[in-house]
């Protein structure tokens, strides 16, 4: 029995963040916040979100590590350790694009590739 959900958070990379933003707000009809990137590398408005509740929040994202287009939607999957199956990667045909970094308060993350050359992240709170 699963202890926790396989979803935690997802990215939409955004070439054009004011025309996305737009384009979600009149869709969704849901107002966009920004949220800040404890990175500094990226630029980011959140759908509302309520870390409490069911399901997985998530961000239009704005960074030079991915961009959008088919397959531009990064899904990160909640593991307890990022480092424990960063370190399965390779040997299971992907490829680590960059290892566990930090994320502030919110804990660790990597971005891998798998077999089928999808971008997807794990994250962590150690």
């Amino acid at each position: 029995m699963a202890t926790s959900n396989a979803i935690g958070w997802f990215d939409i990379y955004v070439t054009d963040m004011n025309r996305a933003v737009v384009f979600y707000e009149s869709v969704l009809q849901q107002k966009l916040v920004p949220i800040g990137d404890p990175t500094g590398e990226t630029q980011m408005m959140s759908f509302p979100a309520n870390m409490g509740l069911y399901g997985a929040g998530g961000a239009l994202v704005k960074s030079s590590y991915a961009r959008p287009g088919l397959g531009g939607t990064l899904v990160y999957f909640s593991v307890e350790d990022c480092a424990k199956e960063e370190s399965r990667i390779a040997a299971a045909g992907g490829k680590v694009i960059r290892p566990k970094f930090t994320i502030g308060e919110f804990g660790w993350v990597s971005l891998c590739e798998d077999t089928e050359g999808n971008l997807f992240g794990l994250s962590s709170m150690k």
